[in-house]
């Protein structure tokens, strides 16, 4: 993060503290129980959010060198994903040009070339179709006509973009901006090692799972004995790029910071980001790398999702881990899963359970909660809906 811009935000942490303050929505809004329950809206925002909306797969470290790839299913399309020898980023349909099966069933690894399982029709990892099995029983065909179908796809900040649609566009200064691509330009996201990855099948709707990182209100209450140990609660910065936002959580370190000169201040010290990259990421930035969260609906239903969870390290983390002999999920998956998903993801699902009861037609967002407003009219403005109307107080 620039460094003017972190200035800012510990900064702002600081006043609302001494103040006793915290960022001001100057309204509350109210949200539909059917935002997360409606059939009808899960198919419009299956369509518009995940089948025809460029999607991140991942991190540069996903694909850490040569030969690397990656297959997933998250949003109804089967990719796999390479870095062929160049270094270059692809993607392509995991579906062979001769049957239509599924060509790499492995998550990931280290490959050049991908054999389908039914006739063993074989591509390289660019994608060209580079031998079949008896070729003169077969019939003469022209190779260069057969290869993997390619999606649009895109490497930058350290991010993997994939479009579901083969006619797809991924413009990546429409989708953050100019400020939110300096930003995370700056943050040097292409240098960091994946290192663990794990997911959490839950029962709510997938949006549920982003509204537990949206506000820090909860934190007093919910991890009163655990995040509540390191953080202020009800005390954050928010700022918004377009139809992306960030919220700046307030750590208590920031109590010992704030006597520091200001040369010394480092925002991962005083502050936790979280990027909200729409429609279904959170990216949290952390004094070791990065958590980034992927959310997904499951089971083509409104009622159940799945976060695939993954941590990256920076290097020079990784070897003062491995000098003190501390293993990565100590500072990892351990905490943020005892945090995410035995307390978050536990009230969520509880949520979503009692606006499917059909004895509630409404939640309330506080003024304090502006990342849940924000990002709730995007979703409504991208399908065509109303924004929710402030209610000023």
């Amino acid at each position: 993060m620039l460094r003017e811009e972190q200035v800012r935000l510990l900064r702002g942490l600081i006043s609302h503290l001494d103040a006793g303050t915290n960022v001001d929505a100057k309204g509350i809004v109210e949200n539909p129980a059917d935002t997360y329950t409606s059939e009808e809206r899960f198919s419009e925002e299956k369509n518009k959010f995940f089948e025809e909306y460029p999607q991140i797969i991942g991190m540069s470290g996903d694909l850490p060198e040569p030969g690397s790839f990656l297959t997933i299913e998250d949003f109804g399309a089967p990719v796999l994903a390479t870095r062929d020898e160049t270094g270059a980023f692809k993607a392509f349909a995991n579906v062979c040009a001769h049957r239509a099966v599924i060509v790499e069933n492995d998550k990931k690894g280290l490959k050049s070339k991908f054999s389908c399982p039914f006739h063993g029709w074989t591509y390289d990892n660019k994608g060209k179709l580079i031998g079949f099995p008896k070729p003169d029983h077969f019939g003469h065909i022209d190779k260069s006509c057969y290869g993997l179908k390619e999606l649009p796809s895109v490497e930058k900040y350290g991010f993997l973009w994939v479009h579901p649609n083969p006619k797809g566009v991924i413009d990546v200064n429409a989708l953050l901006g100019p400020k939110l691509m300096e930003e995370l330009d700056s943050w040097g996201f292409g240098d960091l090692k994946l290192e663990e990855e794990t997911e959490y099948v839950t029962d709510m709707n997938w949006k549920l799972a982003i509204d537990t990182f949206g506000e820090s209100y909860h934190f007093s209450t919910l991890h009163k004995n655990s995040l509540f140990e390191s953080f202020h609660g009800n005390v954050q910065m928010f700022d918004t790029f377009k139809r992306n936002s960030r919220i700046t959580l307030c750590k208590r370190d920031i109590d010992g910071m704030k006597e520091e000169p200001e040369e010394d201040w480092h925002i991962c010290k005083g502050a936790f980001p979280v990027y909200f990259l729409f429609p279904n990421i959170i990216l949290n930035v952390s004094n070791f790398g990065i958590i980034l969260v992927r959310q997904y609906p499951l089971e083509d239903s409104p009622h159940k999702s799945v976060s695939k969870v993954s941590f990256y390290y920076r290097s020079d983390v990784l070897k003062e881990l491995e000098r003190l002999g501390v293993p990565v999920e100590e500072i990892g998956s351990e905490g943020f899963g005892s945090v995410i998903r035995d307390e978050d993801y536990v009230v969520a699902a509880a949520s979503h359970k009692g606006m499917r009861s059909g004895l509630i037609d409404k939640i309330t967002f506080g003024r304090n909660e502006p990342a849940l407003h924000h990002y709730h009219n995007t979703f409504r403005e991208a399908l065509d809906y109303q924004k929710l109307p402030l209610i000023e107080l």
